[in-house]
């Protein structure tokens, strides 16, 4: 019975040697993963990045619009808007800011309840930005069965020709 003890526990000794060396090698290359991931954020955080202030008003009056949702898009040099983004909210005095968004084409959208919805590019060059926006009330629908009195009517034009009129 001694004997089967003993051969137990050299066959657990080496078998624990092994996985010694494999915990080694796996540390190693977690290790090098590591200082290649940190490399790259270095890399990431030497990029000029900007710190963006926005302040959202109403167009008719200048109050300010809280809970207004400000959204930013980057955008590639196609114009083309990337996936995901970032969306912050105005506070009471309609104001919200955000800091590290990188140089670069940013397309920005503010929408708020009862509001036509606002939507922009701009070219972040600065380290520091400001942006007012003016939301205007929505417009009504435009129908060309109501008469316009705001559009000028130009008289030096003819009346368009009657198809139902008799030829003379």
């Amino acid at each position: 019975m001694a004997t089967k003890i003993n051969i137990k526990i050299k066959t657990k000794m080496n078998t624990g040697t092994g996985t010694k060396r494999w915990a080694i090698a796996a540390l190693l290359v977690a290790f090098v993963l590591l200082g290649a991931a940190a490399a790259a954020q270095k890399e990431k955080d030497t990029e000029p990045t900007a710190i963006l202030t926005f302040l959202v008003v109403k167009e008719d009056n200048g109050k300010p619009v809280r809970s207004a949702a400000v959204i930013m898009h980057p955008v590639n040099p196609h114009g083309k808007q990337s996936r995901g983004g970032l969306e912050l909210k105005t506070d009471a005095d309609g104001k919200t800011s955000f800091d590290g968004i990188p140089y670069g084409l940013l397309r920005v959208q503010v929408l708020a309840s009862g509001f036509q919805t606002f939507g922009e590019d701009y070219d972040v060059d600065r380290g520091k930005m400001n942006f007012t926006i003016r939301l205007k009330r929505p417009q009504g629908q435009y129908s060309i069965y109501q008469d316009h009195p705001e559009e000028k009517k130009d008289d030096k034009t003819p009346p368009p020709a009657d198809p139902n009129a008799k030829p003379q």
